[in-house]
């Protein structure tokens, strides 16, 4: 049973999100170990609802489980097996580094990843999956441990409630830090800009696909990241470094699109050939759309 949270843990569970995604589910796609029944395909076999293959049966077998009309076409006795479903343990990964801070609109990068964390969150303890939370910017500043309690789901939401945008960025510290720590197969969720070295963010992420986790990363960028459409002579601020340059947009804007083109195109490529699943966020776009649309495109996949 799940409790719910009370309104003033409500600040980043959107009620119009949740409405939009509240008939949905994440299910993992990679064979999970768990140990409660739930939506996910486990590697042990038992008495659950996906049926995997017939056997013959064994003294000792549960009678029930005999397919008489098997019996009827071939005079032998056989048993259904099937794929016992499990729970699964979800880390959800947030990057509060100084760049998340940054803004164009009313709402920060931070504070849209947040609703996202929270949102799926939801999602995960409303399937009674298990949910963690890691924060983290150049170090982990808070972690959670992944839990299916009834009161999990508040003290997520008044963690996320509680955090404060930090400065620095390694996001290879809290990937390989999980990748180390995780005992069974799991999902992983990343939600962060993706702002520091492309390569070292990758090992990590490969370095959690390898231990068999499901890996799906979120890059949350501003629209203004996206487009770059500032005009006049502008200072601009590193918002980790503090480092500030003034230069005039018109003459930069063509490179910078195509770095930024390029830094989407090497995640793109380089997860997806690793099985991770990458999505581009515009903080723009309404998050109930966005993630309606991937939890969509995901069921149908998987």
């Amino acid at each position: 049973m799940t409790t719910a949270p009370r309104a003033n843990e409500l600040r980043y569970l959107d009620p119009q999100v949740v409405a939009r995604i509240g008939s949905m589910e994440l299910r993992a796609r990679t064979v999970v170990e768990g140990f409660l029944i739930g939506l996910h395909r486990s590697p042990h076999t038992g008495c659950s609802v996906e049926f995997s293959e017939y056997r013959q049966y064994m003294p000792g077998d549960d009678v029930s489980l005999i397919d008489w009309k098997v019996y009827a076409r071939s005079d032998r006795y056989y048993v259904k097996k099937f794929k016992e479903e499990t729970n699964l343990e979800c880390h959800l990964l947030l990057d509060v580094s100084g760049s998340m801070g940054y803004s164009s609109t009313a709402i920060s990068k931070q504070e849209y990843a947040s609703y996202l964390a929270a949102s799926l969150a939801y999602l995960m303890n409303r399937q009674n999956d298990a949910v963690g939370l890691i924060v983290f910017a150049e170090r982990v500043l808070k972690q959670l441990e992944a839990s299916v309690r009834p009161e999990h789901l508040r003290r997520v939401l008044l963690e996320l409630d509680r955090v404060e945008t930090g400065r620095g960025s390694n996001l290879a510290k809290p990937l390989i830090r999980l990748a180390d720590a995780l005992s069974r197969r799991g999902m992983v969720v990343l939600i962060s800009d993706l702002l520091d070295e492309p390569e070292r963010v990758v090992d990590g992420l490969r370095r959690l696909r390898f231990r068999g986790t499901d890996v799906v990363v979120f890059h949350v960028l501003d629209h203004a990241e996206l487009t770059f459409p500032f005009e006049g002579v502008s200072r601009f601020e590193d918002l980790e470094t503090g480092q500030e340059v003034q230069a005039v947009p018109s003459a930069i804007r063509g490179d910078y699109l195509e770095r930024v083109e390029d830094l989407i195109a090497f995640y793109t490529r380089e997860l997806r050939l690793n099985g991770i699943d990458y999505r581009l966020v515009d903080t723009s776009k309404p998050l109930d759309l966005a993630l309606h649309a991937y939890l969509s495109a995901r069921s149908q996949l998987y």
